[in-house]
């Protein structure tokens, strides 16, 4: 049985402008690292990214993506230091709590998001998606 996410791993084309990115830009911890890869948390959760000759030139077109948990009153601070690096926006929130869409140095897009699933779960009774059902 399913006892959660145990980790995300992301094919990067730089190791180190990567591991720069998403310590100095994003904030996440770093733990271990080694020639082809590294590992930093996020949270109680892990990232690991992986140094790969296939890695994407850009964003796919679909909307996949990884967001991080932000507090609510930490949240404009958060999106303004990542801005200030000049990173790409790839959307604008329109969803439910702040949120912050941009991408990684590879393309791989990311969000920063203020809110969980119980306040996301609020607003869709205040304003349901089409068709939507709701479980236990």
């Amino acid at each position: 049985m399913i006892t959660g996410i145990n980790h995300v791993t992301l094919a990067v084309s730089d190791l180190e402008r990567s591991f720069s990115f998403y310590t100095a830009v994003i904030g996440l911890r770093p733990v271990a690292k080694w020639a082809r890869g590294a590992y930093l948390l996020a949270g109680e959760g892990w990232i690991c990214l992986s140094l790969d000759a296939e890695t994407r030139h850009g964003p796919q077109p679909e909307y996949t993506h990884l967001a991080f948990s932000v507090d609510r009153a930490t949240f404009d601070d958060c999106a303004e230091a990542i801005r200030s690096c000049n990173v790409v926006l790839w959307k604008e929130n329109r969803s439910e709590g702040d949120s912050l869409y941009f991408l990684d140095p590879d393309g791989h897009k990311l969000e920063i998001h203020a809110g969980d699933l119980c306040s996301r779960l609020a607003a869709l009774r205040q304003q349901p998606y089409e068709g939507l059902e709701l479980y236990d």
